[in-house]
C-alpha cells in the first residue's frame, strides 16, 4: 500500500468516525495556534497575497 493510499484510507476512516463538530474544533484549535505563533505582519503578508496561487495562475473553484 502506498503512502498516498494509506493517507486516503485514514482520512476516510476519520471522516466516518467524526462529525462536523470535530472538524470545526480542530480548525478552531489550528487557527488559535497560528494566531499564538504569528504576529500582525504575518497576517498582513498572507492577506496581501490574496487569492494568488504559487504557480502564477489565479483560477477560481467556482
Amino acid at each position: 500500500m502506498s503512502y498516498e493510499e494509506a493517507g486516503r484510507k485514514g482520512g476516510e476512516a476519520t471522516s466516518n468516525n467524526h462529525g462536523k463538530e470535530f472538524y470545526q474544533d480542530i480548525g478552531e484549535k489550528g487557527g488559535q495556534a497560528t494566531s499564538d505563533n504569528h504576529d500582525k505582519e504575518f497576517y498582513q503578508e498572507i492577506g496581501a497575497k490574496g487569492g494568488n496561487s504559487s504557480n502564477g495562475s489565479n483560477q477560481s473553484n467556482n
